[in-house]
């Protein structure tokens, strides 16, 4: 009787410890919420080996220092030109890896490529719900779904958010941490800047040529634009629309005539192309007769290049302000964001495709 207590009491113990272990296998899994509310549940963590897709993930993942672990890339990372994504000139090895699928604003992953890369997740942006769900079923891999906001913009809070998810399962919240305290204080310096500037002390400004879908004219604008947002100017835009991109009538921007415009330099050629076809249009806007026109490096290359938007933001605080920003040299300033996103000085590389911040002759 006394042998079969015994008995009973190891198989017990043995049984809770049994319980115990699967308690803790469980409790092992992390469970995180994406940009579409989904709840995504990962048992390895943190994770060692990734795969990004759709517009803007694979920037997203090298802002967080994972390039290494990165074990595929869409083919349009392979095929299109790095210059207007610096994540790529920062990480060439990048363009080596295999390939995973087409990319684009309506990306189609190979999924028998992702499944034989065996990555621990797959971090995606501007899918749908039902894409990410049927991608996860498909492959048995974790889908995270990241954010930049509204297609062909940003929205810092939801970048910060996607930058905390990438944190939380690679075991690097340090770093996301780290990048958006960094952003946190570049925008408190610019407001800080700006922001007690009277509105009859501000000169009226426009921003051109804006990359949405392709390039565009000088009609390719936004309302609330952020780089003007950020430095509290005074922004034409803003009188048509809330938010977002918009194509603006020419009679309309004459009507608007801003002291000063801004153009995108991935579409400064077809501007000047239509200056030598309409000169009257041009000669009837302000910014053109006072020679007020400035090019500003254009970020908006498969989403946003936010380093390079935070970049343009100096540029058009020296010119709008330049009392404000006398003591920043744009080219320090720019290896200085560039390094802290990217951990590499690149204007000198970038600049070498486009005429950089300069004052634009016609």
């Amino acid at each position: 009787m006394k042998f079969l207590k015994i008995f009973f009491l190891i198989t017990v113990l043995s049984f809770l410890s049994g319980c115990d272990r699967l308690a803790q296998k469980d409790n092992s899994n992390l469970t995180v919420t994406d940009a579409l509310g989904r709840k995504v549940v990962l048992k390895e963590k943190p994770v060692k080996k990734v795969v990004a897709i759709g517009p803007g993930a694979l920037r997203l993942v090298c802002y967080m220092g994972l390039a290494n672990s990165v074990v595929g890339v869409e083919d349009s990372e392979k095929e299109w030109d790095a210059i207007s994504r610096p994540y790529i000139l920062a990480y060439p090895q990048l363009k080596d890896l295999p390939g995973i699928g087409l990319g684009g604003p309506r990306p189609s992953p190979n999924l028998e490529s992702i499944i034989a890369l065996k990555p621990d997740v797959i971090f995606a942006a501007y899918l749908t719900k039902d894409q990410a769900d049927a991608i996860q079923s498909k492959t048995n891999i974790p889908v995270i779904l990241l954010s930049y906001g509204q297609f062909a913009s940003f929205d810092m809070n939801e970048i910060f958010n996607s930058l905390r998810v990438i944190g939380e399962v690679s075991g690097r919240s340090d770093r996301a941490n780290q990048l958006i305290s960094y952003i946190q204080g570049i925008e408190e310096d610019l407001n800080n800047r700006t922001k007690d500037i009277l509105p009859d002390k501000k000169p009226s400004v426009y921003v051109g040529a804006l990359g949405m879908a392709g390039v565009h004219g000088i009609e390719s604008t936004q309302a609330k634009y952020l780089p003007f947002t950020l430095i509290n100017a005074k922004n034409v835009a803003d009188e048509i629309k809330s938010s977002g991109s918009l194509m603006l009538d020419k009679e309309y921007l004459i009507k608007l005539n801003p002291d000063i415009i801004f153009l995108d330099e991935g579409g400064l050629a077809l501007v000047k192309e239509d200056y030598k076809k309409n000169r009257a249009f041009y000669d009837k806007l302000r910014a053109f007769k006072d020679n007020e026109v400035y090019g500003q490096l254009p970020f908006n290359y498969y989403t946003t290049n936010i380093e390079i938007a935070l970049i343009d933001t100096y540029f058009a605080g020296k010119v709008i302000y330049p009392e404000r920003f006398s003591d920043i040299d744009i080219s320090n300033k720019a290896d200085e964001i560039f390094k802290e996103f990217l951990g590499k000085p690149m204007f000198n590389v970038i600049t070498k495709s486009y005429p950089g911040f300069t004052r634009v002759v016609f």
